[in-house]
């Protein structure tokens, strides 16, 4: 297993006087790192005799002195289950720090598992807690190295002392507008829902103001709803929310099989906005609101909204004139050319239809 300068120290720790059973190691050994934006990650190892009798798989092969990575792979939901119960990070108050996707690999004759933690939303220090191996056998213990910056630091956890406070301090107002900022930005570039909905829309557009007013109605719309949802005044379920964002992309991509009417369009953009909206502060609140700066924060992660829809705007509009001086018979006076544009709605509605279809059997 990895880690071996980690486990000679705390074999040392130990004493190893204390007998066990054959491939009982009884130490697990874990690794924290905090960052400055409050985010913590987290690298626990385990000898695979350990996992097997923790969890009742059979990840360990004796004989090889090994574990199996299929076996592992297909223990994979098990093991999860005893880690999500027995590790947790929190705010000082007892806040769980949201958690990501974990990972469990097999790891020559032990097994990792490894998750990031989001911090910024909780108020104090950081708090990890581990009760792994020990709520079983309170002769355990996990050896734990803590890097917080150039730092680092060694604690021994056992089955009566089972936390380590972080000492986290409060990101600055600045970093957490820029971090909040970059995630609205990420959110929409990363939100393929929302830019096939953006790009439906002004796809017979060929005059500025038109578009300006639908992208500041969506604004506008997407504002109210996004603010409404993150600060817990209006909250849909996402069950809802997500196949009706589909919905809408499916209708005015169909809509431009029927209308040309830009200038009136704003009218749909503001109310598919709404809907849009909750869709946002859904991404918003799987990483949470400082609780110290929940104004800057929400309006900084709005403008990134908005300043991703704007890049996508700007970068569709020149496509789409290049498109019309390719396809123009007088390209003096280019005009959009139907066919791209029934085209492109019908590959946009195809999609859309495929999001709701999935969207409604998921929910």
């Amino acid at each position: 297993m990895r880690w071996q300068g980690l486990m000679v120290p705390g074999m040392i720790l130990l004493g190893i006087c204390e007998p066990a059973p054959a491939h009982q190691v009884n130490l697990s050994t874990a690794r924290l790192a905090l960052s400055a934006e409050r985010s913590v990650k987290v690298e626990v190892a385990l000898k695979g005799s350990d996992v097997d009798r923790l969890v009742g798989t059979k990840v360990y092969d004796a004989k090889e002195d090994a574990v199996d990575p299929a076996a592992v792979d297909a223990a994979n939901a098990s093991i999860l289950a005893y880690m999500r119960s027995h590790l947790a990070v929190t705010g000082a108050d007892g806040e769980a720090c949201p958690a990501g996707t974990a990972a469990i690999l097999a790891d020559g004759d032990g097994v990792i598992y490894r998750n990031n933690f989001n911090c910024a939303s909780v108020a104090g220090d950081v708090v990890y807690r581990s009760t792994v191996l020990t709520a079983k056998d309170s002769s355990a213990r996990q050896v734990v190295l803590v890097a917080q910056g150039e730092t680092e630091a060694q604690a021994l956890l056992d089955g009566d002392n089972t936390t380590i406070t972080l000492s986290a301090p409060t990101p600055s107002l600045w970093s957490t507008m820029q971090r909040y900022l970059l995630t609205g930005i990420e959110h929409i570039f990363l939100g393929y829902d929302h830019i096939a909905f953006l790009v439906a829309v002004v796809l017979w557009a060929r005059r500025l103001i038109p578009v300006i007013k639908m992208v500041t109605a969506f604004t506008i719309a997407h504002s109210i709803t996004l603010s409404l949802a993150a600060l817990g005044v209006l909250v849909i379920p996402s069950r809802i929310v997500e196949p009706a964002i589909a919905a809408s992309i499916v209708f005015v991509a169909v809509e431009n099989f029927f209308s040309r009417d830009i200038d009136r369009r704003w009218r749909v953009t503001f109310l598919f906005g709404l809907i849009h909206g909750f869709g946002f502060a859904g991404a918003l609140q799987e990483i949470g609101l400082p609780p110290n700066a929940v104004v800057p924060a929400l309006g900084s992660f709005n403008i990134g909204v908005e300043i991703g829809q704007v890049a996508i705007v700007v970068i569709v509009l020149p496509v789409l004139g290049l498109v019309d001086r390719l396809f123009a018979t007088d390209r003096s006076q280019p005009v959009r050319a139907t066919r791209v544009v029934y085209a492109v709605s019908a590959v946009i509605s195809l999609l859309g239809g495929y999001w709701l279809l999935t969207r409604v059997f998921e929910a």
